[in-house]
């Protein structure tokens, strides 16, 4: 599993990056089929009122790639909430893939009829 975490607007600092770390933990014991993993933490200021700070995860699986998104005015919490969104959307890919696995079945076997009931007919 490949892991990349940047920062746009910001200095990615040890405690940030081991924060991350620390919470992807989570999606990977659900999880373990995790093939890439790209986090990108961005600053957004467009005033100084409206500091806004976002968080993304690209997250791609076997067959299929999650993009997860959260904005908040803190990052720690704007982390938290994006690991909560990707937690549901994995936990319902998990229950989609191990619901559809086994075989439908198209046609039903032919059942035997017992001796009494084919003279009944």
């Amino acid at each position: 599993m490949n892991l990349t975490i940047s920062g746009h607007h910001l200095e990615l600092t040890p405690a940030i990056r081991e924060y991350v770390q620390s919470k992807l933990e989570r999606i990977k014991r659900h999880f373990d089929h995790v093939i890439d993993i790209a986090v990108i933490l961005t600053i957004d200021k467009l005033s100084e009122k409206e500091k806004r700070q976002k968080a993304e995860i690209n997250l791609r699986l076997r067959g299929k790639d999650l993009h997860v998104e959260s904005i908040a005015h803190d990052l720690y919490a704007a982390i938290d909430a994006l690991i909560d969104k990707l937690d549901r959307q994995v936990l319902k890919y998990k229950s989609k893939i191990q619901n559809h696995q086994h075989d439908a079945i198209k046609r039903m076997p032919e059942s035997v009829l017992p001796e009494g009931d084919a003279a009944a007919s």
